[in-house]
């Protein structure tokens, strides 16, 4: 995915092509269906696939930061979307997560990194990096493969600390962890 509704691809002779689309929802419906046929072209998906919609700007998200996500969840069924199991796409409340820290399942964690402030992915997550064996009960059957279209609303990265000339400087750029204690940034709900 490339700015101005462009994609670029390279096939299997390596050549590089470009396809540009009348409008942003259809450069989007493309990559969606991408990703699809990734899926369905591998033969045991044993890993996150990951396809970005829209790129976003600023820095991308790594291990500490804290995101708010809109999100819509699919079971994968029949080769492609199935009933939607979740989303907060038309809620009020966005959803709050800390990158790295564990409280989403394993595939949003490894799919979400890189990701920027605005940015859109399409990530398609085999059952042993979502909810395995178990499932979730009544909305999610064991060994689900799992399709999320995620957005990233708010981004805020791991503290920020000041240098000693006074400058501002990402805790990340500096080689020893930041002295001030762990805040997200957010308000507790």
């Amino acid at each position: 995915v490339q700015p101005n509704n462009y994609s670029t691809f390279y096939d299997d002779q390596r050549q590089n092509w470009s396809i540009m689309f009348e409008s942003e929802k259809a450069a989007m419906d493309f990559s969606k269906q991408v990703c699809i046929a990734k899926c369905n072209s591998s033969p045991g998906l044993d890993s996150v696939l990951c396809q970005d919609l829209l790129l976003g700007e600023g820095q991308g998200v790594e291990g500490g930061d804290s995101l708010e996500v809109a999100y819509t969840g699919w079971l994968f069924q029949n080769n492609g979307l199935g009933q939607v199991f979740d989303s907060n796409v038309n809620k009020d409340k966005l959803l709050r997560l800390k990158l790295g820290s564990g409280k989403v399942i394993k595939g949003w964690e490894e799919g979400m990194m890189g990701m920027k402030k605005g940015g859109r992915r399409y990530l398609i997550i085999p059952p042993a990096w979502a909810y395995g064996a178990q499932g979730v009960a009544g909305r999610v059957p064991p060994d689900s493969t799992l399709v999320f279209e995620v957005e990233v609303r708010r981004v805020k990265l791991v503290k920020e600390c000041s240098a000693l000339d006074g400058q501002s400087v990402s805790s990340r750029d500096s080689p020893a962890p930041s002295p001030v204690p762990s805040s997200d940034g957010f308000s507790a709900d």
